[in-house]
Order: C-alpha cells, then sequence, then structure tokens
C-alpha cells in the first residue's frame, strides 16, 4: 500500500514515439495517452496535426531539438520529467518517430531509473520505415535486397560520424541514414569510397509521411549536388540502394486526390469532424483546430422559465435547434434539472397542444434522432435566415417557437418570426470560448507565413470569429477559406480572406469544394 502510494505521489513517464509526422500513423496507445497524460512533453518534429489533437486543458512543454539547434539540452529534458513526475503528474514524453531509434530514449530513462520514477516504453513508427514507404521505396526487396540498416548521420558536437563504410557496402543492403543532412557529400563519398557503384540509386527524402513532403532521387554520386539544387531541409532521410529505383512505379502518396495538401478545420471542441475523416481518406493532412469550445450557461434560469412555459401559450408549439451541440445542451440540461421528455413535450401532447421541431440542418436532425426525436422542418438552405424563412410559412400564426442555441446567436433568424407575429422566445443554452494552446499558435503562425496551408474551413460564423482570435497576427489575406454558406462568408471576408463557398451546406458538398480546389492542380 506505502509503495503505491509513494508511486501515485511521485507521477509516471510514458515515453511514446508519435511517428515521422501523419497523425494516422500514432499508435492507438499513443492517442489514448494524449487525453490520459496531464503532462506533454514534446519535440520539435511533431506536427501541427498532432498537436492539434492534445486537449488544450494539458500542459505543453516544448523542448524541440533540431541537428545543430537545441533549445532544450538533454540533461535538462530529463530534470523536466524528472520534476513533472515529482508533482504526482501522468507524463507523456511525446518523441518523433520511436524513442529508442536515435531518440535518445535510453538516456531518459537512466535518470528516471535514478530517481525511482515509474515508467513505461510506447514504440513508434519509425521514418526509417514510414518515410521510404510513403515515398514509394520498400526498404525490402526480395529481388533487390533482403536486409536494411539505420545508420545516424548525425555525430555528438565536434566529432564526425563514425561510420563504416567498408562494412556497410560488402553487406549489400538497403541504406538509411536518419539526421544526416549536413553530412550527406561526405555520406556519399565514404561510400564510394569503400567500392560502392558511383550509379547506384539514392534519394533524399524531405519531411516524409506529411503534406509537404519532397523526394529526390538520383545516383549515389549524383545525390549531394541534387538535393542541393533542390535545396532540401531537414528533417530528411537518405537512402541509399537498388530498391531507390522502384519509386518511379510505386509512388503512391502524391497520387491520391488530395495528397501533398493540408487542410485546417476550425471547429466546435464537442464536434467529431466527418469533414476531417473525409479529407483524409483522400490523402489530405488535416489540422483540427478546436478554435471555438462550447461552455454550457450553468445556472440558467432563462432556460427554466421558458421551460414553464413551453406548451401553455399556443396550441402549436415549435422548439427550434440551430446546431447538434445545442441539442446535446438541451438534453444535458434537462438531465441536470431532473426533468425528461415527458415533461418538454409529453404534458403539453396531451393538454391538446401541437409539439413540432426544426432543425437547421441534416448534422441538427442527426442528433434529435439520437434521442428519438424527429424534425418536422428542415430548410433547403442550411442557414439561420433561410430556417426563419421557411418557419415562418411552415408555422400557424397563432403558434410559439422557442429556440435553443448559442447566447450570441445569428441575428438573421428572428425578423421573418416577428414580421408574421409569431411569438418568439430565444433562450442561450451555451456560450463560445476562443482559445487554443500557444505552442500549437506559434506553430501554426510560422506555417501560415510559410504558405505551408492550402485552406481553411468554416463551418459558422463563429468559426471565424473564433480562429480570428486564436491565430492573431496571421495575414489572413493570404488564406483560402472554405465556407458552409453565404453568413459564414460574409463573416470570413470581413478579414479580407479568399472565400470559396459549398454548393451545399453539408460535410460532404464542403469535401467536394475542396476537391474541385485542389485535385486538379
Amino acid at each position: 500500500m506505502m509503495e503505491r502510494e509513494q508511486t501515485e505521489r511521485r507521477g509516471k513517464i510514458w515515453l511514446a514515439g508519435a511517428g515521422p509526422g501523419d497523425a494516422s500513423l500514432l499508435t492507438v496507445k499513443t492517442r489514448q495517452l494524449l487525453d490520459a497524460a496531464d503532462v506533454v512533453v514534446y519535440d520539435a518534429l511533431i506536427s501541427a496535426e498532432i498537436l492539434s489533437q492534445i486537449p488544450r486543458e494539458k500542459k505543453l512543454i516544448n523542448v524541440g531539438k533540431r541537428s545543430g539547434n537545441h533549445p532544450v539540452p538533454q540533461p535538462e529534458i530529463n530534470e523536466i520529467l524528472v520534476e513533472e513526475a515529482k508533482k504526482g503528474k501522468k507524463v507523456l514524453r511525446l518523441k518523433g518517430g520511436d524513442p529508442f531509434v536515435f531518440g535518445r530514449g535510453g538516456e531518459e530513462i537512466e535518470r528516471l531509473l535514478q530517481e525511482g520514477i515509474p515508467f513505461e516504453v510506447v514504440p513508434g513508427v519509425t521514418s526509417a520505415c514510414a518515410v521510404p514507404a510513403y515515398a514509394g521505396i520498400p526498404i525490402t526487396h526480395r529481388d533487390y535486397t533482403s536486409s536494411f540498416h539505420v545508420i545516424t548521420g548525425h555525430a555528438r558536437k565536434g566529432e564526425t560520424a563514425d561510420i563504416p563504410y567498408k562494412e556497410l557496402v560488402k553487406i549489400n543492403g538497403t541504406l538509411v541514414f536518419l539526421m544526416g543532412m549536413t553530412a550527406l557529400p561526405s555520406i556519399c563519398k565514404g561510400l564510394l569510397e569503400a567500392g560502392m557503384a558511383a550509379d547506384m540509386p539514392a534519394a533524399v527524402l524531405e519531411r516524409g509521411t506529411t503534406a509537404k513532403q519532397r523526394r529526390v532521387v538520383s545516383t549515389l554520386a549524383g545525390l549531394p549536388e541534387a538535393a542541393k539544387k533542390a535545396c532540401v531541409r531537414t528533417p530528411a532521410v537518405i537512402i541509399v540502394g537498388k530498391v531507390c529505383a522502384l519509386e518511379k512505379e510505386f509512388h503512391w502518396a502524391e497520387d491520391r486526390p488530395l495528397g501533398g495538401r493540408q487542410i485546417l478545420l476550425t471547429r466546435p471542441k464537442q464536434n467529431i469532424s466527418k469533414l476531417a475523416g473525409n479529407l483524409r481518406k483522400l490523402g489530405a493532412q488535416v489540422i483540427e483546430l478546436p478554435s471555438i469550445e462550447t461552455r454550457p450557461i450553468e445556472p440558467n434560469p432563462v432556460l427554466n422559465g421558458a421551460l414553464e412555459r413551453f406548451g401553455k401559450r399556443a396550441k402549436e408549439e415549435w422548439l427550434v435547434f440551430t446546431s447538434p451541440i445545442g441539442v446535446q445542451v438541451l438534453f444535458e440540461q434537462l438531465k441536470e434539472m431532473k426533468k425528461d421528455m415527458r415533461d418538454l413535450i409529453g404534458i403539453p401532447m396531451k393538454n391538446g397542444v401541437e409539439i413540432k421541431i426544426a432543425a437547421i440542418g441534416k448534422s441538427t436532425a442527426a442528433e434529435l434522432e439520437n434521442h428519438s426525436l424527429s424534425a418536422d422542418l428542415i430548410p433547403d438552405v442550411y442557414c439561420a435566415a433561410q430556417l426563419g424563412r421557411e418557419l415562418a410559412k411552415a408555422a400557424a400564426a397563432d403558434s410559439a417557437v422557442t429556440i435553443v442555441r448559442a447566447a450570441k446567436g445569428s441575428k438573421e433568424l428572428i425578423p421573418p418570426l416577428e414580421k408574421v407575429g409569431i411569438m418568439v422566445e430565444d433562450i442561450p443554452l451555451y456560450v463560445t470560448e476562443y482559445q487554443i494552446h500557444e505552442e500549437l499558435h506559434e506553430k501554426l503562425a510560422g506555417m501560415f507565413a510559410d504558405r505551408e496551408i492550402d485552406a481553411v474551413t468554416f463551418t459558422s460564423a463563429s468559426t471565424v470569429q473564433g480562429f480570428v482570435k486564436a491565430v492573431h497576427g496571421v495575414e489572413f489575406e493570404n488564406i483560402t477559406a472554405v465556407c458552409i454558406g453565404e453568413q459564414t462568408a460574409r463573416e470570413a471576408e470581413k478579414y479580407g480572406m479568399d472565400i470559396v463557398v459549398s454548393e451545399r451546406a453539408s460535410m460532404d458538398s464542403m469535401t467536394e469544394k475542396i476537391v474541385e480546389l485542389f485535385a486538379a492542380v
């Protein structure tokens, strides 16, 4: 018992590999740890796509290291892990690739052992295998080679890499050099001097598995000049071997409809994005930015009063929902208030009141169906103004309408109803908040500056507002904004964004518009 209490007091460390960049290559266990950990200590190579999936309430510590630039020295990283664990925290040490493939995971474990801090190791997909695979290069092939060998091209500061070139040439396998870009000329020279053929196929693979991956394929003798001409940057993997020639036939990543495209999705935190799944299936790298977070209004006396009046004001009562979140929050509030649907709908119906429900779109209607309710009205165009117009036509002249939605809902919904004399109550259920990790903000700001994000999607005016507040300092004029409707487009236009509007207000239509924009380019 005492030992267990001491362990809980000291916390625990998980050393986990995040893979080479594509978030879909995260292992199931590492993905679970992103949610379970209190603290995430991460490296520079962790992609924005992965960072965007870390809940906002987690503490992030960037110990990013790049070859030749060590913002946080390794001994200090070790002490950060110890310090956080001693606070009783669950700490996820998130490393690019695999923790033990030149990731210095062993050094961190040695320090944890000195302090008696418990740990686990979660292997990751190493760039040594994944990056060539995404470039169409199998590191083994029975017709070419039966072995591969992973070598670090990075030496300690002030030293040269001790690479056994003669032995590597004799092995006749695929050679994979990690962290070797600065040493590329000397690596190629060493292999040539050790007897490897000058025309041996070789490649440099930059930023593999991400939307911005590039491959430069040449011969061993010509690779340094080819890489220099292409201005290859780190991170990059060097591959030497006959299998490099297969990329001409085996390439696939960029052949997908949205291969090579990076799309940023803005969405409420509570929404599971169908759009993200659609785009990933088509090959895009997707950053899901929860630019707005909804918080229920608690206590909510306005809602309490409205529920007391509901079903008592007219012979036809409408309950109107403008988002799936509104449906979710209302039912959560009913549960907190110890009420059920008999209080809201059942009793009025027994008294001869006709209860009808309107939903702004199919997603909202689908959320209602999860609670065994069917919408009587869904407008042809999924926007507040059209919902108001169609509801004004469908509702009886002496009916009453109760709208449950965000505190700052669209002003376009109510005027059409008031114009025909319909009684309206507009009930605020939740408020929206705007915030992201500062670390993610910095990364995104750099990506926008480098024009690495092809488009940003917006599904409501509030997501535009949330995005603008979350990524302050970005030049919005350079952003292609794919909007779900005209109202959302008008909000994005205020900031000078390049506007594209989907044909219909649905995730499938937004997907079609993005494919139309980028697939043939």
